[in-house]
């Protein structure tokens, strides 16, 4: 992404938590992003928010650090390290509430086209019940989203 990043990241446990801090007016507060394995070996999931003093991770928290950009710029690159790590897995993220849900939607719009470079990025809706991958539509509400890094075939 095109904005300013943290750079300084604690990478642990095999390349499946990262760990910066945001600085702003409200502080420095310490961000953690944790990769989970899930039933489906081909797919991780992110969790994400301000780290808890007992390590865990605190995702309802808000704290209006005037750096958004700058952290959603940080957990981008993470997915960069991540998937030096693991090319194969799909990433599935969602926000904690139907709003951050909403904000990570609109980032992704706001970069969809330098995205689309690097990753597949697949949305997640709701439609009576089932859950359906479709492809990305600006303006349309998502329940979550599915990235992986893209495949380069050589022949």
């Amino acid at each position: 992404m095109k904005y300013e990043k943290y750079t300084d990241l604690i990478i642990a446990n095999n390349n499946l938590v990262y760990e910066f801090t945001s600085i702003g007016p409200k502080g420095a507060i310490s961000k953690i992003v944790q990769f989970t394995l899930t039933e489906d070996e081909a797919i991780v999931n992110l969790a994400f928010g301000n780290k808890k003093e007992d390590g865990s991770i605190d995702d309802l928290a808000r704290n209006d650090n005037k750096d958004m950009n700058k952290i959603l710029a940080t957990v981008v690159s993470i997915l960069k390290i991540f998937f030096e790590a693991y090319p194969d897995k799909w990433i599935f993220f969602a926000g904690s509430t139907p709003e951050r849900t909403r904000l990570y939607r609109m980032a992704i719009t706001l970069n969809y086209e330098e995205l689309i470079v690097e990753y597949e990025i697949v949305e997640v809706l709701s439609e009576g019940g089932d859950f359906l991958d479709v492809i990305f539509e600006k303006g349309r509400d998502y329940v979550a989203f599915l990235v992986r890094k893209k495949l380069i075939f050589v022949i």
